[in-house]
């Protein structure tokens, strides 16, 4: 019964999709997930193992890379949620939001790590 399964809100949407569409959300959840805690790692790693860094470019590295971690199972659960709606109401699967902004992160961090060791 699907209006036992939560989030209600979704689940009492629509008709249920095939499942293997919804298993493949459910992936791409777990690997929002997943981009999380390796981003969240990574910045950890900068603050308190980037010996070789210049210091001025190291705490900012690491506050980008942290804040982007936090960034993604934001966007994991709602983007879950929003593709698991169009999945159960036949619509078309809606563009993940964070996408542009989580490469922005990325490259913004790479850029200070890389000042990080070129600066003395």
């Amino acid at each position: 019964m699907s209006h036992n399964r939560f989030p209600r809100g979704v689940y009492a949407r629509g008709t249920d999709p095939d499942a293997r569409f919804s298993l493949a959300n459910e992936r791409t959840f777990l690997a929002w997930i997943s981009a999380g805690l390796a981003l969240v790692s990574v910045g950890v790693g900068v603050a308190s193992l980037g010996v070789g860094l210049n210091p001025v470019f190291r705490a900012p590295a690491a506050v980008v890379l942290v804040l982007g971690g936090i960034a993604c199972p934001v966007q994991a659960w709602f983007g879950w949620v929003r593709v698991e709606t169009a999945l159960r109401e036949g619509r078309r699967l809606p563009f993940p939001p964070l996408v542009a902004l989580l490469s922005v992160v990325v490259a913004v961090a790479g850029v200070l790590v890389l000042l990080g060791l070129l600066v003395p």
